[in-house]
């Protein structure tokens, strides 16, 4: 029996049942508790603008719902855990086991089996849903919640993009199209002196291809040091921009699948780009969904000692705050990997084998 990882078909399935269905009710109500809070901030502007209702309303919440979901998946599976392992205890159900000749590790199989198939769910959820709602919520968002330009190519919409052409800044809400058929919309060009002083701001709502440079659309100048607003009928900015330069400048990590953002980083790499942020990002696409899996060995110290000792509380502590350690650990190597302070594999996979053998040498020096 010590050789075998499941040694009853029965137990795995209880075990497992019991860990799924505690997984799925704190995240339904993480979600949603997270969500009608997120509401009450956001509806106020969806309302806003003239023609929005209950059903951009519904719509807003139906692409935060998933990226709520995927951001607080780890967490569920760290709180079920403890819930289900405190149970287990409290009825005696750690004892028999362990009576009837099963390891520690062998209690937490079911729950280490669980965790997988979570991480391997979760990563065909974001994959498939997550960066699909992000790209289109962050291109509502930039568009104030108002109509979102379509999308004239593979590109799609993007939003928020940010360009350097010499001292000069251009600045746009969305970019939709590809190639020369790009358009800019809620463009902005800071014009500035030698020192990064701006002269003049010029906004535009529409921007277009010009070979070389964007002609804008309706756009009015105000002049800084004469404290001048005008409008021009037309006007090309920004000939140092190129499509192909905006393209690769307005990646956004966030909203793109696991192998679009390695053709994205490919393409950066060809260019002579930083792709730091972006390589940590995409190894962190598999790191993330697999950080269900320590949960189990995290909180296992929650299943073991005697529930009558009263040290069953301070277990559950412990093993909330091995998680949440974990959780710390891992965004703030994320972002030191996105500064260049890590490379971007250690960033992404230092903290998840360094929890990984702090959970097995606690379980294995108190229990094993």
């Amino acid at each position: 029996m010590q050789l075998d990882f499941f040694p009853s078909r029965t137990l795995t399935f209880y075990l497992a049942k019991l860990f799924i269905v505690r997984i799925l009710a704190v995240l339904v109500m993480l979600v949603l508790v997270l969500l009608a809070l997120d509401l009450l901030s956001a509806t106020g502007d969806i309302l806003a603008v003239k023609g929005n209702g209950q059903a951009e309303i519904l719509q807003y919440a139906s692409l935060r719902a998933p990226q709520l979901a995927s951001r607080f998946l780890p967490y569920s599976v760290l709180l079920a855990t403890l819930i289900t392992l405190v149970a287990l205890n409290q009825n005696s159900e750690v004892v028999a086991m362990k009576a009837a000749g099963l390891s520690a590790h062998q209690v937490l199989a079911p729950l280490l089996l669980t965790s997988a198939l979570v991480a391997a769910v979760s990563f065909g959820f974001n994959e498939r849903i997550v960066t699909r709602a992000n790209a289109t919520l962050d291109a509502w968002q930039a568009a104030d919640f108002g109509p979102i330009p379509k999308a004239q190519g593979p590109s799609g919409v993007r939003s928020n993009l940010y360009l350097i052409d010499g001292e000069n800044i251009l600045t746009a809400a969305t970019l939709s199209g590809s190639g020369e058929d790009v358009v800019l919309t809620g463009v902005t060009w800071y014009a500035r002196a030698p020192g990064g002083i701006i002269r003049e701001q010029i906004r535009s709502p529409r921007a277009t291809y010009a070979a070389p440079g964007w002609r804008l659309e309706d756009a009015v100048r105000f002049d800084v040091a004469g404290a001048v607003t005008e409008r021009l009928p037309a006007l090309v900015i920004g000939e140092g921009l190129t499509p192909q330069r905006i393209m690769l400048q307005s990646v956004d990590a966030d909203g793109q699948s696991f192998w679009e953002l390695k053709r994205s980083i490919d393409a950066y790499e060809i260019a002579g780009r930083n792709t730091d942020e972006m390589r940590a990002n995409w190894w962190h696409r598999l790191s993330g969904p697999l950080s269900a899996l320590l949960m189990p060995l995290l909180g296992s110290i929650a299943a073991f000692g005697l529930a009558r000792s009263g040290q069953l509380f301070v277990r559950a502590i412990i093993g909330m705050a091995l998680g949440f350690a974990y959780f710390v650990v891992d965004n703030a190597a994320l972002a030191m990997g996105s500064f260049g302070g890590y490379p971007p594999l250690l960033a992404a996979w230092a903290p998840f084998l360094l929890f990984l053998l702090l959970g097995e040498t606690v379980l294995i020096r108190t229990e094993e």
